[in-house]
């Protein structure tokens, strides 16, 4: 794609990975966290407080978009990093999550999905050329063709069913992709449930294809950890050095960790932002659940490792008022906290890589740290 490349700096150990990747709108050094911007929205903040946390690129969803206020407005006002106020590069997925997750008022064909609104019911119809068409309406900088997402658990004869059609559906996404003059970056998407030799069969023919990175989809949809880690390893092993390699939707701060030791270079997920509103944070040293009794009186920040804005202005006894006051500067502050230890998290992984000491970060990080197990998907 022109305009968009990947240069791989340095490995450290068997997996963890340095790189860079360069877009027409900003570079983003990885291994990169990716805030969810569902709606145009990263909820409670705002770009510019994105940008002042140190965020390079954010995620936005094309299901959610073309259903409101749909793909035509927003291109009709100069597009998503116009409409929302974000100069930085924008990564769309192809709305198959959000089909998987809304699964009773969906149908699956050779051609696409057809798919009855959440929001007012009306039906429409998503193939792997309108996944494109809309995406590039959007003007995102990095877009991903429409699969199916397996649900968990599911027999073997229907998961190879349906990474075959995930696979026909890349190469009509590719083709369609194309015929365009979009300078956008496509990803292939790896599928193939929770079975290893699926998951490598999926890999090599979606490389096969040819794409200009490669994202692992599919996990974090009910399994138990171990298992999703196993299928995310099984998942990289044919993936070229040369490509960034993206992780969908899996996003406990151990996740991230375990994933940059497997050679991941991009993550999203919704747990952060989710967290926030909820009232449960990210530290240094594990979760604080800031409703909980104990933090009433506590004068000290969330973190005192920490050097976010909340944490330099306010304590957890403030803090925890907002919360049970249900004040709307609750989750802004939460918010600004969460997202600023993920990106902190990614920036202290690299310097590891940099410095060669990755394999002694993650062992003493999984040792002070316990956040699994708290919500991570958005439908």
């Amino acid at each position: 794609m022109k305009g968009f490349s990947f240069k791989l700096i340095k490995k450290d150990g068997p997996g963890a990975r340095l790189g860079v990747i360069s877009t027409p709108r900003g570079i983003v050094n990885t291994p990169v966290f990716m805030p969810v911007g569902t709606r145009a929205s990263v909820k409670a903040i705002t770009p510019e407080e994105l940008k002042d946390i140190g965020v390079e690129i954010i995620l936005a969803n094309t299901y959610h978009l073309m259903l409101r206020p749909g793909a035509d407005v927003v291109s009709g006002l100069g597009g998503l990093h116009s409409f929302m106020h974000w100069d930085g590069p924008i990564l769309t997925d192809s709305g198959g999550f959000q089909v998987f997750s809304l699964a009773r008022l969906r149908g699956i064909s050779e051609e696409g999905v057809s798919f009855n609104s959440h929001i007012d019911g009306t039906r429409y119809a998503l193939t792997p050329e309108r996944a494109i068409e809309i995406q590039t309406a959007l003007g995102a900088d990095i877009i991903m063709p429409l699969d199916e997402c397996a649900p968990h658990p599911s027999d073997r004869r229907y998961v190879e069913d349906s990474m075959g059609l995930t696979l026909r559906w890349a190469l009509r996404s590719r083709d369609a992709k194309a015929k365009t003059d979009n300078n956008a970056a496509l990803f292939g998407i790896v599928q193939g449930g929770m079975y290893e030799d699926l998951r490598r069969r999926s890999s090599r023919a979606t490389v096969e294809i040819g794409f200009d990175g490669y994202a692992v989809g599919g996990l974090s949809v009910g399994e138990e950890k171990p298992l999703m880690r196993e299928m995310a390893s099984a998942s990289v092993e044919a993936l070229p050095e040369e490509a960034p390699r993206y992780l969908m939707g899996v996003g406990s701060p151990e996740d991230l960790v375990y994933g940059v030791s497997i050679g991941i270079d991009m993550f999203d997920c919704v747990m952060p932002t989710r967290n926030a509103r909820n009232g449960t944070l990210f530290t240094t040293t594990g979760k604080l659940v800031i409703k909980n009794a104990q933090y009433e009186r506590d004068g000290l920040p969330l973190d005192e490792a920490c050097s976010c804005y909340t944490c330099g202005n306010y304590s957890r006894a403030y803090l925890r008022h907002l919360y049970m006051s249900k004040e709307l500067l609750a989750p802004r502050l939460s918010t600004i906290h969460n997202l600023h230890y993920y990106n902190s998290l990614m920036n202290r992984m690299r310097e590891a890589i940099r410095q060669g000491r990755f394999e002694a970060f993650k062992k003493d990080f999984l040792k002070n740290s316990s956040t699994d197990g708290i919500l991570n998907k958005e439908a």
